[in-house]
């Protein structure tokens, strides 16, 4: 099984493109689209949706994720090799799927030994349907990582800066995803028993809730999300509108009657 998260979105070939490049060279893989609508170029957003679905996939599963801003420069293309396998650009795209598929290895996939594979030229700008896709295809198929790449030094791997950071009796934490209905994900994790979340910069103060029906609608509130992450929420509205946040943006909060 692979799954594919890219911000290619859905008009025109390029998604089909890659999905018939991998089927050429795999025709039994079973492709999951998990999302091509990641918002273009960001990285963090990739790597927080990533991290999700290895999170309830079984092992063995072949995760490829094309968000590439640097695509043809002197970045790499890797293969990350655990309970589960990471196929991507080494632009920190892996940070946060990498958490929970226990890795072994890690490989700088080499274009001319994939070339041999499909039998086509890789284009300078579209490694998604060219490397990525058939890597992930030839691993599902029981290809071994070290016959389409070398071997690198795990430690060697670009990573995200999205680790929560503690600065008196605030921290300075991060927006990793905006979901669709406005919800702010923060990167914090393991927080303890709240009461009450302070975002001290932009004069809020919610509390701390389980879920939303449990304030009005249009009320702000702070809760553990789906994801163990914390979450900064309004009723059936946008926080993420209401707050002026986007991802990425530095975040002070305030944690009240937790540890």
């Amino acid at each position: 099984m692979i799954t594919l998260t890219t911000d290619f979105g859905l008009k025109g070939p390029y998604v089909g493109e890659m999905k018939m490049a991998m089927l050429r060279v795999n025709p039994n893989a079973r492709l999951i689209d998990v999302t091509h609508s990641i918002r273009r170029h960001s990285i963090v957003e990739g790597s927080f949706v990533m991290e999700q679905v290895v999170k309830y996939s079984p092992e063995g599963t072949v995760h490829v994720g094309v968000i590439d801003p640097g695509v043809g420069t002197g970045r790499r293309a890797v293969i990350i090799e655990g309970e589960q396998f990471l196929v991507l650009p080494d632009n920190g795209l892996a940070t946060l799927p990498m958490k929970h598929i226990k890795p072994r290895r890690a490989y700088e996939i080499d274009f001319e030994r994939i070339r041999r594979f499909t039998g086509w030229r890789i284009s300078s700008t579209f490694h998604g349907r060219d490397v990525f896709g058939p890597a992930g295809a030839l691993l599902d198929a029981g290809i071994e990582p070290g016959q389409i790449g070398t071997e690198i030094p795990l430690e060697s791997l670009v990573r995200l800066n999205v680790e929560p950071r503690r600065e008196g009796e605030s921290w300075l934490l991060t927006v990793l995803y905006i979901d669709d209905f406005g919800n702010v994900i923060l990167n914090l994790e393991n927080y303890g028993t709240l009461r009450v979340v302070e975002l001290p910069d932009l004069g809020v103060r919610v509390p701390y809730l389980d879920t939303y029906g449990q304030v009005k609608p249009g009320e702000l509130l702070a809760l553990p999300g789906s994801h163990d992450y914390l979450e900064i929420a309004v009723n059936q509205g946008s926080a993420a509108e209401r707050l002026g946040l986007k991802v990425g943006d530095e975040v002070r909060v305030k944690l009240i009657g937790g540890d």
